[in-house]
């Protein structure tokens, strides 16, 4: 039998922790050294999308293209977000635990293979629900992107951000920029821990960010995306089929 995707081993993403990168320090977190239990998990067992977990997401229009629940499928231990061009419709692919899961500070963790090509791009991020409702991200919440891959950034390139304040008035921290060698070949861990006081941002254990601005101290939801380009022109480099692959996604908690 063939040996899936997903089951690639453990120890190499590991190994890639020594690679060239730019993060705050060498030293891996691990959650469970730092007062971490795990509390929520999904492996994407079976053959197909655990509704008691996730939901589709957004399914419509999505800037050029249409979100559609065709992308998403579960197989061989993964979650596969798609992105397809199908009869003049560009297709992207989201899920959400909205309607099943939403929930305050923690570190959020998902295990992923990166899309191939320029163009869509794979994010993993949270959403309150009521970023749109005021300004204040204490009490409205925050878009926390925990990371996005544009590809035409390069390979081993990886951005992550928080907004709030949806409207005329919104506010971020600006983009925040890791470089890590490898990047785009196989799996990797990427992560956000979630405090009163900060959003830590890493990839492969290692810390490449952290900042105080923008703090939401509500419940928010977990998403999973292979997003759209606004323009035609930035779909002239993507290749399709391509997707976005996920082994698991795990939430710790502190006591």
């Amino acid at each position: 039998m063939a040996v899936s995707a997903c089951t690639e081993s453990k120890k190499k993403t590991a190994e890639r922790v020594i690679s060239e990168n730019t993060a705050l320090s060498q030293d891996l977190f691990i959650p469970e050294n730092e007062g971490y239990s795990l509390f929520w998990e999904d492996h994407f067992e079976g053959t197909e999308l655990d509704t008691l977990k996730w939901r589709i997401r957004g399914t419509g229009p999505r800037r050029i293209g249409y979100n559609d629940p065709s992308m998403v499928a579960v197989n061989d231990g993964c979650l596969h977000l798609m992105y397809d061009i199908r009869k003049d419709s560009i297709m992207g692919s989201a899920v959400g635990s909205y309607q099943t899961f939403n929930t305050t500070y923690g570190y959020f963790e998902c295990r992923a293979r990166l899309q191939k090509c320029d163009g869509p791009w794979a994010a993993f991020w949270m959403q309150s629900p009521l970023i749109s409702e005021g300004e204040d991200p204490a009490v409205f919440g925050a878009e926390i992107d925990i990371f996005e891959y544009f590809k035409g950034l390069g390979n081993d390139h990886m951005t992550h951000c928080v907004h709030w304040a949806y409207g005329p008035n919104q506010k971020s921290v600006g983009r925040l920029d890791s470089d890590l060698k490898g990047l785009s070949e196989g799996f990797h861990t990427f992560a956000l821990e979630w405090t009163p006081e900060k959003y830590a941002f890493f990839i492969d254990g290692l810390k490449f960010h952290e900042v105080s601005e923008g703090i939401s101290k509500i419940d928010q939801y977990m998403i999973l995306s292979m997003e759209i380009p606004a323009t035609l022109e930035g779909i002239k480099n993507a290749c399709a089929p391509d997707t976005f692959m996920v082994d698991y996604v795990k939430v710790y908690k502190k006591k």
